[in-house]
């Protein structure tokens, strides 16, 4: 959690977060959501192009995570969930979204931000 605060001013974004439409049409469509952990992942079985395009989507997040961590003197993994924790607040009104439970869940028009607690 100390880790999770100190890198509480890291900005995620760019080219590592960019998606092609058909991810973003995933995302809309409830099969595609943000995980708690920084990476996208699968609420519903994807077809193979569909798959093929959230890995790479997530090989260039994992690529950003380790160069971020080693500049940081952090793990990729604390870097990861901190970005998710940014990622999370940017998911829209009927997209999916997972926290560490492992549940896929839907966000309503009820939620203002779908952040865990130690987001902050």
């Amino acid at each position: 959690m100390r880790r999770l605060l100190l890198l509480a001013g890291l900005t995620i974004g760019g080219a590592a977060l960019a998606q092609t439409p058909a991810v973003n049409a995933a995302r809309q469509a409830g099969t595609v959501g943000e995980r708690y952990d920084g990476y996208l992942g699968y609420a519903v079985a994807p077809s193979a192009a569909l798959r093929n395009q959230v890995d790479a989507v997530n090989i260039r997040r994992r690529t950003l995570y380790s160069n971020l961590a080693a500049s940081k003197g952090v793990s990729p993994q604390e870097v990861g969930i901190t970005a998710g924790c940014q990622l999370l607040r940017r998911v829209q009104v009927g997209e999916v979204y997972q926290l560490s439970d492992g549940v896929w869940r839907r966000r309503t028009t009820a939620q203002a931000t779908v952040v865990p607690d130690y987001c902050g």
